[in-house]
């Protein structure tokens, strides 16, 4: 391990980052602590506090690059598809990929919670709010004479039942209604739902 004085804050960060991110891989949410990571780089907590405000602050940015990633999985798998709704069906399958493939880290964006009264800083909601909006864009096409709340009410049903399949998943509780493919539950929930918002039943 280097001495001290050879990091530079920024390279800090990404070490801490680094290293926190290896801890949720191999140990989960619950495996992470400030102890951990800065033992995992050589300093001390108080060291690593110089970098991050605290142990929210090191998660709020570990969960920003797990964002950052699917939202570029997401954005990229928008090139493949052929009309709106294979748009969605491929926006579907990648977020159940990237959730199965990465689990610890997909699910603490949605485990963890801020302590006390802290807000969560805009520019996270934004990295929240585009993943969302590429949703809204894959709706677009098919909305008719919808009003833009009403896609944007849209957006979130539709994904909350992605996001309700990605949990029962990854829980190994799809077992229980028989299903053995969770791509292919995901491909139906999209597709009925779909069927509703444009009242065209001739989607498959």
């Amino acid at each position: 391990m280097a001495r001290r004085s050879d990091h530079s804050r920024e390279e800090l960060r990404e070490m801490a980052l680094s290293a926190a991110e290896d801890i949720v891989v191999e140990q989960g949410y619950e495996g992470l602590s400030a102890r951990k990571v800065a033992a995992a780089i050589g300093y001390t907590v108080g060291t690593l506090y110089l970098v991050f405000e605290n142990l929210d602050d090191l998660i709020l940015h570990i969960n920003a690059r797990t964002l950052d990633r699917l939202h570029a999985h997401m954005t990229a798998s928008q090139t493949h598809c052929n009309d709106a709704s294979d748009c969605l069906l491929q926006l579907g399958q990648v977020y159940i990929r990237f959730a199965d493939e990465d689990p610890h880290r997909w699910a603490m964006v949605f485990e963890h919670r801020f302590s006390g009264d802290q807000v969560v800083p805009a520019w996270y909601q934004e990295k929240i709010a585009r993943m969302f909006a590429l949703v809204e864009e894959g709706l677009e096409p098919l909305t008719g004479s919808r009003t833009r709340d009403e896609v944007t009410q849209a957006s979130r049903a539709l994904w909350g039942g992605v996001h309700g399949i990605c949990i029962l998943a990854l829980a190994g509780n799809l077992g229980v209604a028989g299903v053995d493919s969770v791509q292919d539950l995901t491909q139906t929930l999209i597709i009925n739902y779909l069927k509703g918002f444009t009242g065209n039943v001739s989607l498959q």
